[in-house]
């Protein structure tokens, strides 16, 4: 599994192989096959790890006691995973798209609605949750993408300042806007 996704990180599905992943691991085909059935088993395996380690970190992350600023971390981590490993970050969206079940993209998603609904549970939250958690995921998805993309478009990684104003747009559609003057 080390090697699949070592081969998914540095150069993509599209030299996924049992011939390179044999290679690198330095097991024969019947190995690989014996213990992941196919290609496509050791593949959704490994997809499924990265899923797993994308989860892990999320958890081990530090978060703040306020849970705007904890929805504004775990955005921050989740763009940070697929500017470090844009093309496994591609790999693991398109098995999603491809309708593929991920148990720890579930619980990874569940964790964003738990977060989110402790903002609407401060009475700071102007949609629902699911519409908030539905924009949030979109613009963490979207400034992921152009980490992923950049190489497409022959352009540099977003700045961080185009990071930070997508993230920002997305917070302000979700939070009720403080009151101007909270005596009245």
């Amino acid at each position: 599994m080390a090697a699949a996704l070592k081969i998914l990180e540095e150069e993509g599905e599209e030299q996924f192989s049992t011939r390179n992943v044999c290679a690198i691991a330095n097991v024969t085909a019947p190995t690989l096959y014996h213990h992941y059935g196919s290609a496509d088993g050791l593949l959704s395996a490994t997809i499924a790890e990265a899923f797993a380690q994308f989860l892990e970190s999320k958890k081990a992350a530090v978060q703040s006691s306020d849970p705007v600023t904890a929805l504004r971390e775990g955005w921050d981590d989740y763009v940070r995973f697929a500017a470090a490993r844009p093309r496994l970050y591609a790999v693991m969206m398109g098995r999603v798209l491809k309708g593929g079940q991920m148990p720890a993209a579930e619980e990874a998603h569940a964790l964003l609605i738990e977060r989110i609904a402790a903002i609407a549970a401060e009475g700071r939250l102007a949609l629902a949750v699911e519409v908030a958690a539905d924009l949030i995921w979109a613009s963490a998805n979207a400034a992921s993408l152009l980490h992923v993309t950049a190489r497409l478009r022959k352009t540099p990684p977003p700045t961080p300042a185009v990071l930070e104003n997508i993230r920002e747009n997305a917070m302000q559609a979700i939070l009720k806007s403080p009151s101007k003057d909270r005596s009245q």
